[in-house]
């Protein structure tokens, strides 16, 4: 029995208690400039990082919002100036934590740094459609993560900000992945399409990668999910996405393991002996159903309902504490690029890496009063 065993009751923990827990553990092992990588902005602390925002928002304890302004305060100085990639869709999401941090806290710096930002959208590159290239050295390139490393901020920019036009060019990146990404035999998208067919994963026909990755897949969920959180309420675009959230979501399910209630690190081949059940993809898509149920898609015989719940209990089950008694998430696919099966086979995996803490953070705080 090690430590934890004695202070936290698995039996009886509330989804936010687990919240809480995921986030104390990073919190009492990282000061928030030394979140890894450390002394960057980028997008793993920022995705955890929104996960934290989610759970203040729901517990109203200051700790969980102080914690991400210490990390933006670290890296953005007091005139609003801050390192970043200029080059990449990624750079952006950790924008998402400025919005908090200037509504309630009012320092000029946010600000000016949230517009730094919404720059990136005028000079990134495109395909001849007007797809963001995921970064520079992806040339013709778009991938799935794109969409909510660069959607979900255009849409809370516009709908803050009064600046007409973003949320019309996310929803364009929306239905050209929708259109050149899609499997019609699965209801999935491939990880990423290729314009110009150069790159050796692409197929010379259609563009896309070949596989059905698990993390990329969630992050087009959560993408969906938070621009139907964003938009306004009368958006006529409103209607289309919870069609498309709640298609994918029914898509997903019908690939969760039966034993586990998990996913597959290659969604579509849980047969193959090599393939591997992971979680930080797991808890995207459990996020990504239960929130196509709360925007309104038909769950009329409650099959989501209940993978949602196999999913949220699925991932509980596979939590582990180490000898301090910090929660400890484990088999999480490291960041991986858009590749072949072999690809994705041989990605490493790690423990609470920021990809996946951060997802099932969000996902607690959605599943507070489901389960």
């Amino acid at each position: 029995m090690n430590t934890t065993d004695t202070t936290f009751n698995r039996t009886e923990a509330t989804p936010i208690d687990w919240a809480k827990a995921a986030c104390d553990s990073l919190v009492s092992s990282f000061v928030p400039g030394e979140l890894p990588p450390a002394n960057r902005w980028h997008y793993h602390q920022g995705v955890f990082l929104q996960g934290m925002l989610a759970l203040w928002e729901h517990t109203k304890d200051a700790k969980y919002l102080l914690y991400p302004k210490a990390y933006v305060d670290h890296l953005i100085d007091e005139q609003g100036n801050f390192y970043f990639s200029r080059d990449e869709l990624d750079a952006i999401q950790p924008g998402l934590l400025l919005f908090t941090l200037y509504k309630h806290f009012q320092e000029p710096r946010y600000r000016i740094a949230m517009e730094k930002l919404r720059q990136l959208f005028r000079t990134l590159n495109r395909t001849a459609e007007g797809g963001f290239w995921h970064k520079d050295k992806y040339p013709y390139q778009m991938w799935l993560d794109g969409l909510y490393m660069g959607g979900v901020f255009a849409i809370k920019y516009e709908v803050e900000y009064g600046e007409a036009g973003l949320i019309e060019q996310t929803l364009h990146q929306e239905k050209l992945m929708r259109t050149y990404m899609s499997d019609p035999a699965t209801g999935l998208l491939y990880h990423a399409w290729d314009e110009k067919r150069q790159t050796p994963w692409a197929n010379m026909e259609t563009g896309c990668s070949p596989e059905f990755w698990g993390r990329s897949l969630g992050w087009y969920g959560l993408a969906l999910a938070d621009f139907l959180d964003a938009l306004p309420a009368d958006h006529e675009s409103r209607e289309q996405l919870t069609l498309s959230l709640g298609n994918f979501a029914t898509a997903l399910a019908r690939y969760q393991d039966e034993a586990s209630g998990l996913w597959y690190q290659v969604v579509d081949k849980g047969d193959r002996p090599e393939n591997w059940l992971e979680t930080s993809g797991s808890a995207l898509f459990v996020y990504a159903i239960v929130k196509a149920i709360k925007h309104g898609y038909a769950d009329a015989d409650g099959s989501l309902t209940k993978a949602a719940k196999h999913g949220y209990q699925g991932l509980v089950n596979r939590m582990k504490f180490d000898e301090q008694g910090r929660f400890v998430m484990p088999d999480i696919c490291i960041g991986t690029s858009a590749g072949d099966y072999t690809n994705y086979m041989t990605r490493p995996v790690c423990e609470n890496d920021l990809h996946g803490v951060g997802a099932f953070v969000l996902t607690c705080v959605e599943m507070d009063g489901i389960f």
